[in-house]
């Protein structure tokens, strides 16, 4: 029997988009409106980036903020991570000047079968177009295309 939860495609969403998804109030939300519609997938580092960046940068409330993304996580699919994908992330980081956490967000996304897209408003992970990593590509695009 199929899993229906695995065999339909996901979004992998980078933190600055899943920000301005999750806050009503953020300059960036109703560029993130085409997302509404689609499926997500998030991992541990993306959702904790998250975290940070609406508690500390935004000032929003550390309970509130935690409560919405355990909510999200109900309704996104959540990628695992572990050593294999660590390696990846570093090989990654390495052959594309990338920082760590983009790096690792990225290796798990590229390893997930059903996520074939990337979406990020960081101009730089922007220029990088697509990432191949053996037979899996994945394409990095801008919410608001």
């Amino acid at each position: 029997m199929a899993n229906p939860r695995r065999d339909k495609e996901y979004l992998g969403l980078d933190s600055n988009v899943l920000v301005a998804y999750l806050v009503p109030d953020h300059p960036d939300h109703s560029s993130t409106a085409p997302l509404r519609s689609k499926r997500h997938a998030v991992n541990p580092t993306l959702l904790h980036e998250t975290y940070h960046t609406c508690v500390f940068k935004l000032k929003r409330p550390a309970l509130e903020t935690a409560n919405t993304l355990i909510d999200y996580m109900k309704v996104s699919d959540c990628v695992s991570m572990d050593s294999e994908t660590a390696e990846l992330g570093l090989r990654l980081a390495s052959e594309h000047s990338l920082g760590g956490r983009d790096a690792l967000i990225l290796a798990s996304y590229s390893r997930a079968k059903r996520i074939t897209k990337f979406v990020t408003m960081d101009k730089s992970l922007l220029a990088l177009g697509r990432l191949v990593v053996g037979k899996r590509k994945l394409t990095i695009m801008s919410p608001r295309k």
